[in-house]
């Protein structure tokens, strides 16, 4: 079994086992007949995925890589708050009539700051420390910013990054490491989707900065299995896991903001059959 999707099963396993229901509280989350959306849920979920040995995208069901690249890249490189500029509709539901979801994501990162270095966003800062002063420990970005929650359609959930550059006796490059911070995740419908997003992020950062990529940490606040996700997901984790896949970035690219979804894949994917017709808790 790969290690990815034996995360996964360990992860979903803990939840269901360990796991404190929801049920009987006061929950925003409501399904789309109205009824109360209810999870089982465990606090502090860290798992840990080293890129040198695997690209951590699951088997057990095809995660869309292109998709969630695009997505990761409307809010890191496009730094967009509007739906327009994505190619897929799943921030329809969060979106006002003209596609825009308030100050949130792609609004914070282009938001530049006045540093001892100049004017930068957030993004630019991260890969200026990269390439200037690798070894700083201050190298993070944030987007939940309180003074513009009002102004949000919806509260970021995966909402920092937190870089950490190593050197490893005898290598020929820096190693890149880093941290996803998230306060809340839909285990079913976003957890690999999320670790494929960040894992390419470092992948990226790492090779415009002439890096390897190293580890990447993700650490979830609140990992909940939604109630009428369990069965879906005691199905899914019974599932056989395949090999995983080869991942493939276009070495041509230096520039950040040169890459599209087309310049990642991965080749030999094999998964178990797609998941349909999730349902989703607003």
């Amino acid at each position: 079994m790969n290690k990815t999707d034996q995360i996964f099963i360990n992860m979903c396993q803990n939840i269901l086992n360990f796991g404190t229901s929801t049920e009987g509280e006061k929950v925003r989350p409501r399904w789309e007949d109205g009824t109360p959306a209810y999870t089982i849920k465990q606090f502090g979920v860290v798992n840990r995925y080293d890129l040198r040995e695997e690209f951590p995208i699951m088997t057990l069901r095809r995660t869309a890589l292109k998709s969630a690249v695009d997505e990761m890249l409307w809010i890191w490189q496009v730094k967009s708050n509007n739906v327009n500029d994505l190619n897929s509709h799943i921030w329809d539901e969060w979106a006002d009539s003209d596609g825009s979801i308030g100050k949130a994501y792609g609004y914070q990162m282009q938001v530049k700051h006045n540093y001892r270095e100049g004017m930068m966003d957030q993004v630019d800062r991260v890969i200026f420390d990269l390439k200037n002063n690798p070894f700083s420990r201050r190298i993070l970005t944030n987007i939940y910013v309180h003074q513009d929650l009002a102004e949000m359609n919806l509260y970021p959930c995966a909402y920092s990054m937190t870089f950490n550059v190593t050197q490893r006796q005898g290598a020929d490059k820096l190693t890149l490491n880093a941290i996803l911070n998230q306060r809340s995740q839909d285990i079913l419908a976003a957890n690999n989707w999320n670790v494929v997003q960040y894992a390419v992020l470092v992948h990226m950062m790492a090779q415009v900065c002439g890096m390897e990529a190293g580890e990447f940490v993700h650490v979830i606040a609140d990992a909940h299995i939604y109630d009428r996700h369990v069965p879906i997901i005691k199905e899914l984790i019974k599932r056989e896991s395949y090999p995983p896949p080869t991942f493939w970035l276009n070495p041509e690219i230096n520039d950040f903001y040169k890459f599209t979804r087309n310049d990642v894949r991965v080749d030999g994917y094999e998964t178990g059959p797609q998941i349909k017709n999730i349902p989703i808790a607003v």
